[in-house]
């Protein structure tokens, strides 16, 4: 096919976001609150299997200021969650394993840290562990992922409010033998490890945490229901309580999981939760109108392809069928491809292009303030 093909599609694709077909609530283009989105692992392919296998409404389709991330650490040209996340957090790039940390090691502050100490509140989800890298990366700085026990001790002394997901683990009977539900607790947190309640139950509570499997949360198809766009729903109510500007991170960590395990049927379920979960955090941004929400990803992985089934002519000649899909993947591990970036609120206009994946930090930054003493 002819190369010049792809080049009007591609045009058109990046220049649609710059068409401004609703008018928000507000006027302002300064958003008071920011709501990121992270498909862990999900690239183009993955984002167009919705299309193809949900059965209602696609709510990547409400978007219309879209743009291209590079996303490189500062060693490798394939990227890890950790250098990813760290990159989104801080603006800065590091090396694959480092969270909140330089490539020299030398510690670099977070958005959080940042936004905290103008009366933000911050809060994160994930359907990982909680110390996972790219959860970690918004409040820990340690010098390798792995590092969980000191990264869920830098989580119980941080400046998070919220955050629910799995890592029961590293919070309790630990090598260190230290009772990190305790440290929660002395510092403010009402914890629980049954299950999400509702907003009235933990209204009261200073912050608030759930730690609702040993590790990782259980795959969609395996029953975990809508725990995601639930805990970044009763997220936004508690951060947001008495109209407080508030910063979410919330994560759909096992569409990564899928795509290292090569497993279709796997990956598209866990994008689709996560789809649904983007359309309730729209929802409640068309309502609020002073909320900009981002939804992107830390890197691509499986090299997933939506690729035709193979089929056989009488004459014994092997042909990929263009009616029929049979999704497949390249790799095992990360690839190096563009990541799309979606945004919709005050100020999205500002993600309309393509850029690097330290510039989500600071595009949030430049339209928040939020670094400004």
């Amino acid at each position: 096919m002819n190369k010049f093909f792809f080049l009007p599609l591609l045009v058109l694709f990046l220049f649609s976001g710059c068409v401004n077909k609703k008018s928000y609530k507000s006027n302002t283009k300064v958003p008071k609150n920011v709501i990121l989105l992270i498909s862990d692992g999900t690239g183009l392919s993955q984002i167009s299997a919705a299309y193809y296998y949900k059965n209602s409404e696609v709510n990547y389709s409400r978007f219309e200021h879209i743009g291209l991330i590079t996303t490189h650490s500062s060693k490798e040209y394939i990227p890890d969650s950790a250098a990813s996340g760290t990159a989104f957090s801080t603006g800065e790039k590091t090396y694959n394993g480092g969270i909140g940390i330089l490539e020299d090691s030398t510690t670099v502050e977070n958005i959080i840290e940042m936004a905290s100490k103008k009366g933000v509140k911050a809060g994160i989800v994930a359907t990982s562990s909680i110390t996972h890298a790219t959860p970690a990366s918004f409040y820990a700085h340690v010098v390798d992922r792995d590092y969980e026990q000191k990264i869920a001790l830098q989580l119980s002394n941080s400046e998070i409010d919220y955050f629910a997901g799995g890592g029961k683990k590293f919070f309790k009977n630990r090598l260190d033998n230290n009772n990190l539900y305790e440290v929660l607790k002395s510092n403010g947190f009402g914890i629980d490890t049954l299950g999400l309640t509702t907003f009235d139950v933990i209204k009261s509570h200073k912050k608030q945490g759930f730690l609702l499997s040993d590790d990782g949360m259980p795959k969609m198809i395996e029953g975990r229901g809508d725990f995601l766009s639930k805990a970044t729903l009763l997220g936004i109510d508690f951060l947001h309580q008495n109209n407080t500007p508030f910063f979410l991170m919330s994560e759909g960590s096992q569409i990564d999981w899928a795509g290292h395990d090569n497993d279709t049927d796997y990956l598209i379920s866990e994008l689709i939760d996560f789809d649904e979960t983007i359309g309730r955090v729209l929802d409640f941004a068309e309502q609020d109108g002073e909320t900009l929400v981002i939804v992107t990803s830390d890197h691509e992985t499986g090299g997933f392809t939506l690729a035709g089934e193979n089929y056989t002519t009488k004459d014994g000649n092997i042909y990929s069928s263009y009616t029929t899909l049979d999704p497949k993947f390249s790799t095992g591990g990360h690839s190096a491809t563009l990541i799309p970036v979606f945004a919709y609120g005050p100020g999205a206009e500002l993600f309309f292009g393509i850029y690097d994946n330290t510039d989500i930090f600071h595009k949030i930054i430049k339209l928040t303030a939020w670094n400004k003493k």
